[in-house]
């Protein structure tokens, strides 16, 4: 049975690790999981300490992936319109443009919603390019804690 658990997990951090690109996968609720299955085998055992304090992570990353757009629009001079901009361009990136539109659709987005609430193009370019290092940060910060994970999982079956 141990052997489906391993099977099962290294899928898990497989798809969690290319679910950070993709954004039709959440990569690093799957890569937890990935560790949950490690975890109902006999040979690789976690604390309940590290699997509760995993899952906060997970959960802050998540919340990270939707936020850092649009801190980056806003602290990078961004407007409400640039905020709303982000987030329709982050939405239709993803159904419409895949999959550039994923990488491209925040910043065109912040940029188009700034030029339509009338700023001027080099203000609205800082605030396109700033949801742009925000979506790049929350794709650093999934791989950063999938990576980990593959980490503890390889480190635990090794001893």
């Amino acid at each position: 049975m141990d052997i489906l658990f391993y099977f099962l997990s290294a899928i898990c951090l497989l798809l969690g690790l290319i679910g950070c690109f993709l954004p039709v996968l959440p990569g690093p609720p799957i890569a937890y999981l990935g560790m949950w299955a490690l975890q109902a085998t006999e040979r690789v055992q976690f604390s309940t300490y590290e699997l509760v304090w995993w899952g906060c992570l997970v959960l802050v990353v998540q919340a990270l992936d939707y936020l850092t757009p649009l801190l980056g629009t806003k602290y990078s001079g961004g407007s409400r319109a640039g905020n709303w901009g982000c987030i329709l361009g982050s939405i239709a990136g993803i159904f419409l443009f895949a999959p550039w539109g994923i990488v491209l659709g925040p910043f065109i987005g912040a940029l188009v919603g700034e030029l339509i609430g009338g700023k001027p193009f080099h203000e609205a370019f800082r605030a396109g390019m700033g949801a742009f290092i925000g979506f790049l940060l929350s794709v650093v910060l999934k791989v950063a804690l999938c990576g980990y994970f593959c980490y503890e999982a390889i480190a635990g079956f090794i001893q």
